[in-house]
């Protein structure tokens, strides 16, 4: 089997993983205590990919849970889940890393750093088949963007040939939670384009216009916008859980989305997204689900995929369905809107088919998107970044845990750069690719 270890780190990535094994749990069909009650073998065929058996016949999620603060983890110890996971995989230091990143890569996250590592050996050692590690986290606070990335890194060296994926909430354009966002999201941007392998960018504005527009909730919670995340979760994993049509892994998703090795940083969408009062009126059939995920209001980052173009597109779908129908919808959406696909990577969809839907649907898809729009994002940090740093606002509290203010420099210029690569690859076009073979000859 391709066995997926995942960490959950910081409160944000704490909260998202926990909704997320809720999620898989109920679609493996494991209960709370991690008994299978479920109606189906399909969802013991593979059920090893997350859960590792124990001698009683449980289930365990194939899990790390860190944090340098315990009050989150108790959190998730208490929550509808809490009983599922290994007693040991939860680590935690006391002191928490106060929104620093500097705190959560060098000092405090640093000192328990090598006990995570010994519980993900033993995880690693358990496998048949590594196949990589999903690390959920966001990137404004301290603990989850400085530890998290720290973590990476260690990883990166220990399991060099292993696929690295992590699911990165970003700040997002209106909402912010923490003030010194722009230097921490910065520095961990910086660590992930060279150590990582996909970045899933999901930010919770994005999250919250889905939940008010679509989904017409009027006081979405926290618990909402983690459900949100959690599907699309799901559907990027749901090849390799259960039997399809066509497959698709990690590898096969990173091969085919990412046409350069710094451009891993995605969009995802889910689809079907409906509100509870108009459900009954709406038949979901596969266009639909094309439009939709497909539908800049759809996404989970706030950037619109309108203002930039599309360099590849997987999509995930599940249910039972006409591969025919699909192909078709996917040459359309092609056709119909070339001008947002970069014509210099034809056929740049691909396509991944399971049989069985989530829990509650018929059909669903899920959407991942590597668009040059993306920029947005890190344009954005970079403006709030530099107006704080021309001051070198905060900066103290970041040099007294023994960081350089060059660190700071090299991070700005790191994601600089990678914004001008996405501009530069945006804007080229076939024709000049033409014109430099003409010239060679």
């Amino acid at each position: 089997m391709r066995e997926i270890i995942h960490v959950q780190v910081g409160q944000g990535g704490n909260a998202i993983g926990a909704k997320f094994w809720e999620v898989i749990s109920d679609e493996h069909g494991v209960d709370p205590c991690g008994i299978y009650h479920g109606n189906s073998d399909l969802q013991l065929e593979r059920i090893n990919v997350y859960y590792n058996e124990a001698s009683g016949g449980n289930f365990v999620p194939r899990c790390v849970l860190v944090d340098l603060d315990p009050m989150n983890l108790d959190v998730v110890r208490s929550g509808p889940y809490g009983q599922v996971f290994r007693p040991d995989n939860f680590i935690w230091a006391v002191g928490g890393a106060s929104n620093n990143w500097a705190k959560g890569y060098y000092t405090n996250g640093a000192e328990i750093i090598d006990s995570v590592l010994d519980i993900i050996r033993k995880e690693a050692e358990g496998c048949d088949c590594l196949q990589g590690f999903q690390l959920t986290h966001s990137l404004g606070g301290g603990t989850g963007s400085g530890t998290g990335t720290l973590l990476i890194n260690k990883v990166r060296e220990e399991y060099p040939d292993r696929m690295i994926y992590t699911y990165s909430v970003c700040p997002s354009p209106t909402v912010s939670n923490t003030l010194v966002e722009p230097y921490n999201t910065t520095l961990s941007i910086n660590q992930l384009i060279e150590s990582c392998d996909e970045t899933f960018c999901i930010d919770n504005e994005a999250l919250y216009d889905i939940c008010f527009k679509t989904l017409r909730l009027t006081t979405p919670t926290f618990g909402d916008l983690n459900h949100l995340i959690s599907v699309a979760m799901s559907g990027v994993t749901t090849c390799f859980r259960f039997p399809g049509q066509l497959n698709a892994d990690l590898r096969k998703l990173s091969v085919n989305t990412v046409p350069f090795p710094r451009m891993h940083f995605f969009m995802c969408g889910f689809a079907p997204l409906t509100s509870r009062g108009s459900q009954q009126y709406r038949a979901i059939t596969v266009p639909d689900l094309t439009q939709q995920m497909f539908d800049a209001k759809n996404m989970m980052a706030g950037c619109d995929p309108r203002h930039g173009r599309y360099l590849t597109v997987a999509t995930v779908f599940r249910g039972r369905m006409s591969m025919k129908e699909i192909d078709e919808q996917m040459v359309n959406i092609q056709i119909k809107n070339s001008s947002y696909f970069v014509e210099w990577i034809p056929h740049n969809v691909k396509v991944a088919v399971c049989d069985i839907p989530p829990r509650g649907l018929k059909i669903s898809a899920t959407f991942i998107g590597n668009t040059t729009a993306i920029q947005e994002l890190f344009k954005r940090i970079s403006q709030q970044f530099t107006s704080m740093f021309r001051r070198k606002a905060f900066l103290h509290w970041y040099t007294a845990e023994g960081m350089d203010e060059m660190e700071f420099t090299e991070a700005e210029s790191n994601m600089n750069d990678l914004v001008t690569e996405y501009q530069q690859y945006q804007e080229a076009t076939t024709e000049e690719g033409e014109y430099e073979d003409g010239e060679e000859e």
